[in-house]
């Protein structure tokens, strides 16, 4: 079983308890008008070309059939390859070289995107070669319920991200419904899976009271729910879609974001709050 992997980050220690190794799935059934991501989107690999200027030297043009050796011949760094095919057991066992380290940190390996559940299939395969190590999962939500419960049984803790409360405005800035999501979101309240829920908050787009109201009110009543978690946006992730030959579109308007007083909704709901 492979699937695609655009970047393994070590050392990580905001994706879960200890520290961490984040696996990144390249591809992602969402098109979010803000993706931070912008390389994780497509299921394949593809060639980065940041704006470095090209020496013309003739070197990508003679392996330009080989992505992953056009990279390496570019000279100055101008090109890089995202995303590499890895095969479910060698990715399992590179995860598992750390596991000492793991067990000695209380951490483990997270599982983020693009979005895993996409590729679900690669996804159980690997978890089901790290027995014994804490598993943590950041997606959507946007998964079929039966994926959506296979899930549960594999991974320790979830961080379900929720982009919108409203369907119609999901719809516009993700390009995709978020009944899936919400079904799934009941699944996970009513297991006894541990999860935080992540809301990116995005100027223009989803950073509203309205929205923030609506997004209390689904998460009402979840016993396992450890925590809400705001995430800031990142100003600089527009830029990196000028390498992979997308355009970023979502107009950010220069307006601060009243981060406590969000905070402080969630915390009058009974919902405990951080800002990250």
């Amino acid at each position: 079983m492979k699937g695609c992997v655009f970047e393994i980050r070590e050392f990580c220690v905001h994706d879960g308890p200890g520290v961490r190794t984040t696996v990144f799935f390249k591809g992602c059934p969402l098109r979010c008008l803000w993706c931070q991501n912008p390389e994780g989107l497509a299921f394949e690999p593809e060639l980065l070309v940041n704006d470095r200027p090209c020496i013309d030297c003739g070197n990508c043009r003679r392996v330009c059939s080989n992505l992953e050796q056009c990279a390496a011949a570019c000279p100055t760094g101008r090109k890089r390859l995202a995303g590499i095919w890895m095969e479910a057991a060698d990715l399992a066992s590179r995860l598992r070289r750390d596991r000492e380290f793991f067990a000695d940190s209380g951490g483990g390996v997270t599982f983020s995107g693009g979005e895993p559940l996409a590729r679900p299939e690669f996804l159980f395969e690997v978890c089901s070669e790290l027995s014994g190590i804490h598993k943590a999962i950041e997606t959507s939500g946007f998964a079929s319920s039966g994926v959506y419960a296979e899930m549960l049984r594999n991974v320790d803790l979830v961080f379900q991200d929720l982009k919108h409360s409203d369907p119609a405005r999901h719809r516009q800035l993700t390009g995709q419904d978020n009944l899936p999501i919400l079904k799934n979101l009941e699944l996970l309240k009513q297991s006894e899976k541990p999860f935080v829920a992540r809301i990116p908050l995005i100027p223009g787009a989803n950073a509203d009271a309205a929205n923030l109201r609506g997004c209390a009110a689904l998460l009402a009543g979840a016993s396992n729910l450890l925590e809400v978690q705001l995430l800031p946006y990142n100003p600089a992730a527009p830029a990196k879609y000028r390498s992979t030959g997308r355009n970023f579109t979502l107009d950010l308007p220069d307006e601060p974001v009243p981060y406590e007083e969000f905070r402080n909704l969630f915390l009058a709901n009974g919902l405990p709050c951080s800002v990250l």
